[in-house]
């Protein structure tokens, strides 16, 4: 019983911590440092490394489990909330098991088509397909546990209300920290355990292998991520639209009252799409930023020792362990007290999160002085100590996000002027307040904007010295970008708990109106709700301006796995190129093989063939451009025999071009595959603003954006029809409803909203699959760079105009409903319910699928790099 007691205590996490932390000084201390002369890392140093990210997303889990039991062991309430919970939990639990069958079998399907482009065409590592499963499979799960202590915790966070308004707050929002726990215990145990499996497990002990290949393991997590934010969304919008429609306008009644028969339904959209949904976006972001970061940094020292490019790569995951231990410390901070203003409710939170991310900073220049060399080039001086520019770049990715949040409340909370001023507009009629509402969330686009402009330039600046023009040190300001990412994630822990808090309050709100509780019951889970919608609207900033900095990094990051493509390529033909001698398997793209080659070991062949890229502005004469261009390469590798040789044979860059007059031939300076800079493949690629294929490219990106809010705008409206006209038959069939003798089917708007998320979430995953696949194909390497750039800078704007419109229409609302302007039942109200209703898919469906959108585009045309190197139109010498 005492050791019992004493696991109850909040003292055993700081213990936890504190022993964490002594182990974390103990690392600092090691005599192994960056920059060891050493080639290959030390054993026991990379054990050590590791261990940081796995020991810490194990703490996370368990202490999930703890929150949860803690939750799970607080009043549950009356025998009427425990009831209306178990409405709440059933129809959820329906929804998600329904969504996973579909997705289940959307993943079956992708598996075989991943396994058929790894085992047949050789165009991604086999070891993708498995990942897929694990990523998808423990994204869903995250979400699952999240819901499953979201729809517990309702019922309980009302009864702590009926004690005291931080009684409700503290169960509630450790009930949002499972949620928030949970995403990154399991997604940085997924990168952990993938890590083990490839270098223990399997022997891939180079760098660069193990980073290309998990790099496209994010594949799994995203499309889970685009099913759990769309089909949620849906389920969630329909259900709160036929609600305030029907109810609060045409009969009348308040919100969650028991007699609207979409209430339920209304209260499970709120789990499986703000809880479930949010978990899965932030897994994506945070699953990929690693990875994307980790890559980066493989080939930011490219002329280190792999020794420096292993823990390069360690990095974003050894940030990510340390985010998490100190996002426990932080949720611990989180209380308030009984009288407190929303303004007070929002100092607690920000209270925890700013004391996680201050520490954070701390521990991050710490960690980048252990594992990353300090150059002349890079290095940031604080005082005598010379500390990595990377450590500073993490710090400008929290602050961005930071600055983001902050912004986000301030546009979106009641507290603040912007508004308040919009619920004033109410006055004067619906459209008054939507033309508000759209010109405020468009005005609320150019903080972020700056803010992350700023900050990839700060980030980029502080990695590599400000040597924005040199290419040598260009990937290593992309490792600072990557990186930034991490950073702003690093403490994910505690910032997803304030967003599933959200849910967990508008659930109680619910409970308590549904259950008859005490007026002052429903004050003080109203205080918590619209908390928690600006807390929301703070997450989906967060998530919008992490999925930026993210779908960044993985933009650089796709020309790492273009890189590799040329290498499968050349590898998957040695059968053809046996002989000794220059290969063409491209117009721009040339092997040579010393005449080695073993079939037998495939592990060896590459070590037999040397590919080289060349500009076509290089190859300037007719005479010669006639000659390759002649080749029917689209067979097989063509020998080119008496058309090419050696000029420095030792270094193997320069060749030169026989069998032509002085001045027809010219010497190409082939550039060696693995010496090629990202700057190179821009020009290799032609990636600038002149070349049409890349605009093309642009305006695809652009438009799949608009495409996609369209569709799923577009599901909610056709779901909520659905919606409204059920809620009218019952009321016109039923009118003992209205007069509480007879009792709502909550069951059948729980199944309406169900059937139309499964089949309206179709269209608009198929449209983030697959447009990066055809683009690549017609229009090559080039068109997906422009694709990518067209869908991040478009779908950054429209998320954060979406989002934040929405949070402002729906406080807009919750504040006439504290008496001013008239509060309940007026005309400014009504107008207001109409505000909101349209905001709703704005920023609970749409707006927020769009991060996701950015990230799957960006996921996708990494994993599918070596098909668009190998098959595309430009490869192929047609267009």
């Amino acid at each position: 019983m005492k050791f019992r007691r004493l696991l109850s205590r909040p003292v055993v996490c700081r213990i936890v911590l504190l022993l964490a932390a002594i182990g974390f000084v103990c690392l600092l201390t090691s005599p192994v440092m960056a920059g060891e002369a050493d080639d290959e890392i030390s054993p026991s140093k990379l054990i050590m490394i590791w261990a940081i990210p796995a020991v810490a997303a194990l703490i996370a889990l368990v202490q999930a489990l703890f929150f949860f039991k803690q939750m799970m062991a607080a009043d549950e309430g009356t025998k009427k909330m425990i009831e209306i919970a178990q409405h709440v939990r059933t129809g959820a639990n329906a929804y998600l098991m329904q969504q996973y069958k579909v997705v289940g079998l959307f993943f079956v399907g992708l598996f075989v088509l991943l396994m058929i482009g790894a085992q047949v065409f050789d165009v991604l590592s086999v070891w993708v397909p498995f990942a897929l499963m694990t990523g998808g499979f423990l994204s869903g799960l995250a979400g699952w546990f999240g819901m499953k202590t979201a729809t517990w915790a309702s019922s309980r966070t009302a009864a702590g209300a009926q004690k005291s308004l931080n009684a409700g707050l503290q169960v509630a929002f450790r009930s949002g920290a499972v949620m928030g726990l949970t995403v990154v215990g399991l997604a940085l145990l997924d990168i952990s355990i993938w890590f083990a499996v490839l270098y223990w497990g399997f022997g891939m002990t180079t760098p660069s292998e193990i980073s290309v290949t998990m790099l496209c393991f994010g594949i799994g997590a995203s499309s889970q991520a685009l099913f759990a934010r769309v089909g949620g969304g849906i389920f969630t919008k329909a259900a709160d639209v036929g609600a305030d429609l029907v109810g609060k306008v045409e009969y009348g009644i308040p919100e969650d009252d028991p007699r609207n028969p979409a209430t339920i339904a209304d209260n499970v959209g709120d789990n499986v799409g703000d809880v479930a949904g949010m978990g899965a976006d932030l897994y994506e972001s945070y699953y990929g930023s690693i990875l994307a970061s980790a890559a980066l940094g493989v080939a930011a020292f490219a002329g280190a020792s792999r020794a420096v490019q292993m823990q390069a790569m360690m990095l974003p995951m050894t940030i990510a362990g340390v985010g998490i231990l100190l996002s426990i410390l932080g949720i611990y901070l989180v209380r308030t007290r009984d009288d407190a203003t929303q303004k007070n409710l929002l100092g607690a939170i920000a209270r925890g999160i700013n004391a996680s991310t201050i520490l954070v900073m701390i521990s991050v220049v710490g960690l980048a002085w252990w594992l990353l060399p300090t150059t002349d080039e890079t290095k940031f001086a604080l005082g005598s100590f010379e500390i990595p520019g990377v450590a500073v770049s993490i710090i400008v990715g929290l602050v961005a996000g930071w600055l983001i949040g902050k912004w986000t409340e301030y546009v979106t909370s009641d507290e603040f002027k912007p508004t308040r001023n919009l619920a004033a507009q109410a006055e004067t009629g619906p459209a008054t307040i939507i033309i508000g509402g759209l010109a405020h969330g468009m005005l609320s686009t150019w903080v972020p904007v700056i803010v992350i402009g700023g900050a990839t330039l700060s980030a980029f600046g502080f990695a590599n010295g400000w040597n924005y023009g040199d290419p040598q040190l260009f990937a290593l300001g992309l490792y600072g970008v990557g990186i930034a990412a991490v950073g702003m994630l690093s403490t994910l822990g505690i910032t997803l708990a304030t967003d599933a808090y959200g849910p967990i309050a508008d659930n109680a709100g619910g409970n308590a109106e549904m259950a008859g509780l005490d007026a002052i019951v429903r004050e003080r889970t109203d205080a918590l709700d619209s908390l928690g919608n600006t807390t929301a609207a703070t997450g989906k900033g967060f998530a919008i301006g992490s999925a930026a900095l993210t779908a960044l990094a993985l933009l650089a990051a796709y020309m790492e796995e273009v890189k590799v493509g040329f290498d499968r390529w050349a590898v998957s033909t040695a059968e053809q190129m046996q002989d000794e001698g220059f290969y063409q398997l491209s117009p721009k793209f040339f092997v040579y093989s010393d005449g080695k080659v073993d079939l037998e070991k495939k592990d060896d062949i590459h070590k037999h063939l040397s590919g080289f890229l060349a500009l076509r502005k290089q190859v300037v004469h007719t005479a010669v451009k006639d000659v390759l261009e002649k080749n029917n390469f689209r067979g097989g590798p063509v020998k080119l025999t008496g058309v090419m040789s050696w000029v420095d044979p030792e270094k193997k860059a320069v060749a030169r071009f026989e069998g032509f007059k002085p001045s027809e031939a010219s010497v190409a300076r082939l550039m060696p595959r693995e010496k090629a800079t990202l700057p190179f493949f821009m020009d290799y690629y032609d990636a600038t603003l002149m070349n049409p294929k890349v605009l093309v490219g642009i305006f695809l990106g652009a438009m799949a954006t608009f495409v996609f809010c369209a569709m799923t705008m577009k599901a909610v409206g056709r779901a909520a029809m659905g919606m409204v006209e059920e809620v009218r038959r019952q009321f016109k069939e039923k009118p003992g409803i209205m007069l509480g003798t007879e009792q709502p089917d909550y069951a059948r708007p729980v199944e309406i909203s169900t059937q139309a998320a499964q089949r309206e979430m179709i269209l608009p995953a198929i449209l983030g699959l697959a447009t990066p696949v055809v683009v690549g194909l017609l229009l090559g390497v080039g068109g997906v760079m422009g694709l990518l750039v067209g869908t991040l800078t478009t779908g950054f704007c429209v998320a954060v105009f979406m989002s934040n419109a929405g949070g402002a229409w729906d406080n807009a609302k919750k504040y006439i409903e504290t008496g001013k302007h008239g509060g309940k039942g007026t005309d400014a109200h009504k107008a207001a319910v109409v505000g909101d209703t349209v905001g709703d898919p704005f920023k609970d469906t749409s707006g927020p699928s769009l991060n996701i959108l950015i990230k799957l585009m960006s996921v996708v045309s990494v994993v599918v790099a070596g098909l668009v190197v190998r098959y595309s139109l430009m490869a192929m010498g047609v267009f």
